[in-house]
């Protein structure tokens, strides 16, 4: 009987379905054994968020500082496993709190080590960063890194903002003000993930998870798009400045931060409505000249592996 582990965390519940329907051949499968683990933080997370929350998060989670977490003693945390599968969220093209929190725990030391890991993401669109951050994660913890699957809203930029915060902001996935396209990622897309759970099952039959992402890939298992590779790349830069200088003026939803909260706050309008389609304009214009960097970007992001730096 090969035993997998679910490590999650789903504030909507959207990762959770995605997670389910990539396990569900698995599910079937008779000798395949599977459990879910909830990560759970002492202090939770607004779901639906309020502004003040949710901007107030950003320091600590671009800069990766953990929070206390509990039921750290489950005994899902104590067995050895054939495979992980690692399910999170982005938040400010950062790994979410309470998965960094979690990879940064003794238990998730003892659990990955040497353990074929899968990892999973639920986002809006600008996931790459985000996952070399897991990767470094993942190398700290010594697990096994042989596959990942990122699934993300497919409207253009700007439509995708405007739903996702009347989501965040409302709690309900639904078409705001009647015209805008669901938010998050298609319910077709979250349907057809059940193919992603035939190559899995397989690799794990065989006790060989080797070539997995390259069978992953075709079944459009990590899509990218070049434009988003320099927008994440450079957002990440300037977070840094932004998340070090707001961690500076104070503890969290301190009166000293707020000022500076929301000041990013407007740089993130700016930077979204403004800053984002002239950066979009300058790409084009070097596209073809850059046609070899982007191909070897893309085959880069596209697999499990973590640049030597």
């Amino acid at each position: 009987m090969k035993k997998v582990l679910v490590v999650y965390y789903s504030q909507s519940g959207q990762l959770l379905d995605i997670t389910k329907n990539i396990m569900h051949d698995l599910e079937q499968a008779e000798d395949i054994s599977i459990s879910y683990y909830d990560i759970k933080m002492e202090t939770n997370f607004p779901f639906p968020w309020n502004r003040k929350e949710f901007y107030n998060v950003f320091p600590e989670t671009f800069l990766q500082t953990p929070a206390p977490l509990k039921d750290l003693n489950n005994p899902l945390l104590q067995q050895q496993y054939d495979l992980v599968i690692l399910a999170y969220q982005v938040w400010y093209l950062t790994p979410a709190i309470p998965i960094n929190s979690f990879l940064n725990t003794r238990e998730a030391s003892q659990l990955l080590e040497n353990t074929p890991t899968i990892t999973v993401i639920g986002c809006r669109n600008m996931w790459l960063m985000a996952q070399e951050k897991v990767k470094k994660l993942l190398v700290k913890n010594k697990a096994n890194l042989v596959g990942n699957i990122a699934l993300v809203d497919r409207h253009i930029n700007h439509i995708s903002v405007i739903t996702i915060i009347d989501w965040m902001f409302s709690g309900k996935k639904r078409r705001y003000l009647g015209i805008f396209p669901k938010p998050g990622v298609s319910e077709k897309d979250i349907q057809e993930s059940v193919k992603f759970g035939e190559p899995i099952l397989n690799s794990l039959r065989k006790n060989g998870f080797e070539g997995l992402q390259e069978r992953l890939v075709p079944l459009g298992a990590a899509k990218i798009k070049p434009f988003l590779v320099v927008m994440d790349k450079r957002a990440n830069l300037i977070f840094s400045k932004w998340s070090k200088i707001i961690a500076k003026k104070g503890a969290p939803n301190s009166k000293e931060r707020q000022p500076w909260v929301r000041a990013f706050n407007i740089y993130l309008v700016f930077a979204i409505w403004v800053i984002a389609p002239i950066v979009f304009l300058l790409f084009l214009l070097v596209y073809l000249p850059s046609l070899g960097i982007i191909k070897k970007n893309k085959k880069y992001y596209q697999s499990v592996k973590l640049k030597s730096r």
